[in-house]
């Protein structure tokens, strides 16, 4: 990922809350780090950018290592703001993996809570982007080093 540019961080402050994240890069890596607080209503730390993924995509392929906590791989539909919003969840570890998401992986939501919604197409994708939630209190670092499509 060469540029944070298009990328922007959307915390629970929309909400009252006082989680904060941060993009960054470091080490050929987009780093995603910050602080989820449950105070005042809070607990999510997020962020999404524009992304097109070509019409014959089958998966998802995400190079990342974290700090063992879990994450949602979040795909948007249409409108990059306002369109469907779909996650797969994963985990990570303090080591290089790469991680596989096939469209059943997906699950669509809406402020945090699972909605009914036609299955996720790929080449419909309009943005990209990561979520940290799930009342995980705490620090977290998540490195992303390349993201694909198969």
């Amino acid at each position: 990922m060469a540029s944070i540019a298009p990328f922007r961080v959307i915390d629970d402050g929309v909400m009252g809350g006082v989680s904060a994240g941060r993009l960054h890069h470091a080490d050929r890596s987009l780093v995603f780090e910050g602080t989820v607080s449950l105070a005042h209503g809070g607990g999510f730390s997020s962020f999404r950018g524009p992304l097109s993924i070509p019409p014959d995509t089958t998966a998802i392929d995400l190079r990342c290592r974290g700090d063992g906590q879990r994450y949602r791989l979040s795909l948007r539909t249409g409108d990059p703001e306002q369109g469907q919003n779909y996650q797969a969840p994963f985990t990570t570890s303090g080591h290089w993996k790469w991680l596989r998401f096939t469209a059943g992986d997906f699950t669509a939501r809406l402020r945090g809570r699972a909605v009914a919604a036609p299955p996720l197409a790929f080449d419909e994708t309009a943005a990209f982007g990561i979520l940290i939630a799930d009342r995980q209190a705490g620090s977290f670092r998540l490195e992303i080093r390349e993201l694909r499509t198969a």
